[in-house]
């Protein structure tokens, strides 16, 4: 049996519409910085750039939307650079990718490990990140139960964020 422990910590929320992305993006950037700083890594300007047209709203980018944007600013730019600056941005623990979207979304805690379970507005496309600590306790019993070592674990749920039921609440009223 699995003690419960209240351990939920909302990582990332869904974003109100009155969000301050500027500083949003601006604290995810510096997070990003010194996150490469201590590990000894380059964040080079291409890495820096993918980094933002990531974190450009909240809400999961394709890889080939990344190298559109980077090819306004950039002609020659090519899908392996940018498919390299995400791999490398995700070693980094600075972005998941959205399996079931193939899309790339902000790390919103980059500083530590941790499990995700990604909750997706399947209206908005806005994503909160949680990790739930009754969640990964749960998968590790199990996984100990069937022998499994688990090596990567990721969690998305789809559904709707309150912002979508609200209006389409209101727009039945």
């Amino acid at each position: 049996m699995i003690e419960k422990v209240n351990k939920s910590r909302v990582i990332s929320p869904f974003k109100p519409d009155n969000h301050a992305h500027g500083e949003c993006l601006k604290s995810a950037l510096d997070a990003a910085k010194l996150q490469c700083t201590n590990k000894g890594m380059r964040l080079t300007p291409l890495r820096q750039r993918v980094l933002e047209l990531v974190w450009q709203n909240h809400e999961p980018v394709k890889a080939y939307d990344i190298l559109d944007a980077l090819k306004q600013e950039k002609a020659s730019s090519a899908p392996p650079t940018v498919y390299r600056a995400l791999d490398f941005l995700q070693q980094q623990g600075l972005v998941h990718k959205i399996e079931s979207l193939n899309a790339y979304i902000g790390c919103g805690h980059p500083f530590e490990s941790h499990s995700s379970q990604f909750f997706i507005c399947q209206r908005c496309g806005s994503v909160a990140e949680l990790d739930d600590t009754n969640v990964n306790r749960l998968i590790d019993s199990i996984a100990n139960e069937l022998k499994f070592t688990i090596e990567h674990e990721h969690i998305e749920i789809k559904g709707h964020c309150q912002n979508c039921v609200t209006k389409k609440h209101n727009s039945h009223a």
